[in-house]
């Protein structure tokens, strides 16, 4: 029985039998269905044994009729511990006190976290939770069950497909799922497609509505390029023209590119210095004999104190300065000349679209002035030249 959680719970206690007759009190005792356990014989012959509290009280007529009296070696279980803790009244109280605030903190809701592939802002979701007691600090006992919650907030919320509700300890998990809607398509009206500029046509893909130019055809700005009207006189129809239509186009730019440039880089020399945050102010804590740089750059980390994943008016920023020292390079006009113009075609193409392309350039002008080599180019770009027009 020693060990067990009866035994425990109720208490027991190593004796040893002094005095008597050992066998007959032995006997005596299984004569009285009393429990004892471990029952050994000392050195000096003495019997010891186990006994619980309650069945120890029985043993004193037994000891009695045998001539015999009992020494308690240790005292276990329950009923002893309390009795320790009784005399120490500031540290039980301390104890209850304690069990008493935990029980009632894990009975409040500490963070409400919204999960989900939802569009729906996160504020309107919370809102929502809120309305039905969902929040943090609220106790738990006072909400009512998971699936019933996933009901009340699915009426806040019309657009969700689904809404579920999941409490786990003192967090409480909404995860909000979008219902699948058909993409909503513009109404589109009878129009033309034109050029937007004026062109020699490479190529011509029309979807939907009649062809006007073919490949190779010269276009000025504002000509009609693919018709949204179908048939003539009393037999036409207008639709929506669809295609695309590319063309050459011609681009004139004027480039100024410097012989010398300036460009920044970092030496390797830093320093630290870091500073303790107490609400919006920041007290500086080391770092106080830093060099000054004539040029730098700072990074700054933030690390603010969290408490149940929410975030202390307190914490450490570190500011991290290096410093950083201006070069100049001196190019050749022909060097000066070729990153100019790759500045160009990366501006143009950039402007002209994702399908164009340089087909040529020609470089009507250059010459060098105030330390720049000064360009005029001509371009000829492949893109795509049509634009909408509605047909009034």
């Amino acid at each position: 029985m020693k060990g067990t959680w009866v035994a425990m719970l109720r208490g027991y206690v190593w004796v040893k039998l002094i005095g008597g007759e050992p066998e007959k009190f032995l006997n005596a005792v299984t004569t009285e269905r009393i429990t004892l356990w471990n029952i050994s014989f000392t050195r000096e012959g003495n019997l010891m044994f186990g006994v619980s509290i309650p069945d120890f009280f029985r043993l004193r007529p037994l000891l009695r009729a045998n001539g015999s009296r009992t020494r308690i070696i240790s005292r276990h279980g329950l009923p002893f511990r309390m009795a320790r803790l009784s005399r120490r009244k500031t540290f039980a109280v301390g104890m209850l006190a304690f069990i008493a605030a935990l029980f009632i903190l894990s009975t409040l809701v500490w963070n409400v976290k919204i999960e989900g592939n939802s569009t729906i802002p996160e504020e309107k979701i919370r809102a929502a939770a809120r309305a039905e007691g969902i929040y943090a600090y609220q106790w738990s006992f006072r909400m009512q069950d998971a699936a019933s919650l996933s009901l009340r907030l699915a009426r806040h919320l019309p657009e969700a497909a689904w809404i579920g509700v999941d409490k786990t300890g003192t967090s409480i998990t909404i995860t909000v799922i979008d219902s699948t809607k058909p993409e909503q398509k513009p109404l589109e009206g009878p129009r033309h497609l034109i050029a937007k500029a004026d062109a020699v046509i490479t190529r011509v893909v029309a979807e939907n509505g009649r062809p006007k130019v073919e490949r190779n055809d010269r276009v000025r700005k504002g000509d009609v390029l693919i018709s949204g009207v179908l048939g003539d006189g009393a037999h036409s129809k207008l639709v929506v023209s669809k295609g695309k239509v590319m063309g050459l186009v011609w681009h004139e730019y004027r480039i100024a590119s410097p012989l010398v440039t300036k460009s920044k880089s970092f030496t390797g020399v830093s320093q630290n210095r870091n500073y303790l945050l107490i609400g919006n102010r920041a007290l500086q804590i080391s770092g106080y004999r830093g060099q000054s740089y004539a040029d730098s750059q700072t990074r700054t980390t933030l690390h603010r104190a969290q408490l149940w994943n929410r975030l202390l008016p307190f914490g450490t920023m570190k500011e991290h300065e290096l410093e950083v020292v201006e070069t100049e390079k001196k190019l050749t006009p022909a060097e000066a000349k070729e990153a100019g113009l790759k500045q160009a075609r990366e501006e143009l193409l950039a402007r002209c679209g994702k399908d164009a392309m340089i087909k040529a350039e020609n470089i009507l002008h250059e010459h060098t002035e105030n330390g720049k080599v000064l360009l005029t180019v001509l371009f000829e770009v492949e893109q795509s030249i049509e634009v909408e027009r509605p047909i009034g």
